[in-house]
């Protein structure tokens, strides 16, 4: 009897143990069905993120550069190429001078063996010699090859720049209007963007919110000059101020001196040297526009002999230009360039293209200064929403970029690196769009 009770008992735990089980399966398989059923809800919805939620965050409040770009895109699917006057986004339309499409032919037929192969991770010797001989002879200063590093493009001199110097939460301070992709830059190497706005009517930076701005945290200061999107050159004196604020610091601060636009300077400006002018300086530059190579990403990074802990900032570049990825700038573009070291686009074109749109947009009433460099024009947008005034001129074929897309907000950027056909064409929908904000009757 008693072995007969203890099978009973057995039997009930195993029939209490086997019901346990079905019921937390029922549990879990009601939990899974109704977590499926918020993922697909999600999903229709648009809100369920598989990527990172910082990267989805930032992709929500996109580029309105690009922005503008694709609004250009969806009106000339509707009204014609003809009937669209698009100033939005920054493309060089000359092409490269004939100094590079003859150095494109002569490397291409080059059948010396290697010549596509991996290089030292700065690039090219000859090609880093024939940039740190040219800043030479530009700047005073003697400028050795190993102080240059190839890169792809400006933007990769400056994300090289950033991760070279930056610890986690160190801050790059930025002057808008500024390029906004600095501060994803930033973001990328756990930097922490600081934006100072230039004076509101020259443009020029703002030295008091300046020093206001400088914590025991900043480490590096980046300046655009010609500047995207004013046009805008820095004079040498705001050069020199600018680096006598920054040596009152603590610490050392980095200029990070942004300069795809030095080559494209008007009326006769010249560009003063930042090397010359700031100690502390690191020129981040490209052949993207002075020689219409946009897409061919060729760029380099020039460390100062003044700089702060050259030795070792000039080891770091190399280094951080291989881990980030790029391991060397283009191959073949490091030949070109190096053959084709002197040789620009025509400033004229610009130049006359600039004159004509500047007629176009005073003549329709609209408040907007000469640019002395870069491909921009930068007026005031004649409301204080100048997003709403961008929306507007879309209504009319005219796409053109608000000025809150560059951290300065009551402008309006646009590019006139486009067809005299395009800005002859803009005329009158400018002036329909001035008589509408009340600029001109």
């Amino acid at each position: 009897m008693p072995l007969l009770a203890n099978r009973g008992i057995l039997t009930a735990k195993k029939t209490a143990v086997k019901h346990l089980m079905l019921a937390l399966q029922q549990i879990l398989v009601i939990s899974l069905i109704k977590r499926l059923e918020t993922v697909f809800q999600c999903c229709s919805k648009g809100e369920y993120i598989m990527i990172s939620k910082l990267i989805a965050d930032r992709m929500t409040k996109g580029s309105w550069i690009r922005k503008m770009f694709e609004e250009g895109n969806r009106l000339k699917a509707i009204y014609g190429a003809d009937n669209v006057f698009d100033f939005s986004l920054g493309n060089p339309d000359l092409e490269p001078p004939a100094e590079v499409l003859a150095a494109i032919r002569e490397f291409a037929n080059d059948t010396t063996p290697g010549q596509h192969g991996y290089m030292s991770n700065a690039g090219y010797l000859s090609t880093r010699a024939a940039v740190a001989g040219q800043l030479s002879r530009k700047s005073g200063l003697e400028i050795k090859p190993e102080a240059v590093c190839m890169t792809v493009g400006a933007g990769g001199a400056l994300n090289v720049a950033l991760k070279a110097l930056l610890d986690p939460d160190d801050e790059v301070i930025l002057l808008a209007p500024f390029f906004f992709e600095y501060t994803s830059y930033t973001n990328n190497h756990n930097g922490i963007p600081v934006i100072v706005k230039c004076d509101h009517e020259t443009l020029l930076p703002d030295f008091e919110a300046i020093r206001s701005a400088i914590t025991p945290r900043t480490k590096a200061l980046i300046i655009n000059s010609p500047n995207n999107p004013s046009g805008v050159i820095y004079p040498r004196e705001v050069l020199e101020n600018l680096d006598a604020l920054l040596r009152e610091a603590p610490q050392t601060i980095y200029v990070l001196s942004d300069e795809p636009y030095n080559a494209l300077v008007f009326d006769g400006e010249t560009v003063p040297d930042t090397l010359t002018s700031i100690a502390n300086a690191i020129i981040c530059t490209s052949w993207s526009k002075s020689l219409s190579l946009a897409g061919d990403r060729i760029g380099y990074l020039a460390v100062s002999p003044r700089c702060e802990d050259y030795s070792r900032l000039i080891e770091a570049v190399p280094y951080c230009n291989r881990t980030l990825g790029y391991v060397n700038a283009p191959a073949f573009f490091q030949h070109v360039v190096e053959r084709a070291i002197d040789a620009r686009v025509d400033i004229s074109k610009y130049e006359e293209r600039r004159n004509l749109l500047l007629g176009i947009l005073r003549e329709a009433g609209f408040d907007v200064k000469t640019p002395a460099g870069s491909i921009y024009l930068f007026p005031k947008s004649p409301i204080d929403d100048d997003v709403a005034f961008a929306q507007a001129c879309a209504r009319h074929n005219v796409t053109l970029v608000p000025g809150t897309g560059f951290g300065f907000p009551g402008y309006v950027r646009l590019c006139f690196a486009t067809s005299q056909k395009t800005i002859l064409g803009s005329a009158e929908a400018f002036k329909t769009i001035g008589r509408e904000f009340g600029l001109i009757k």
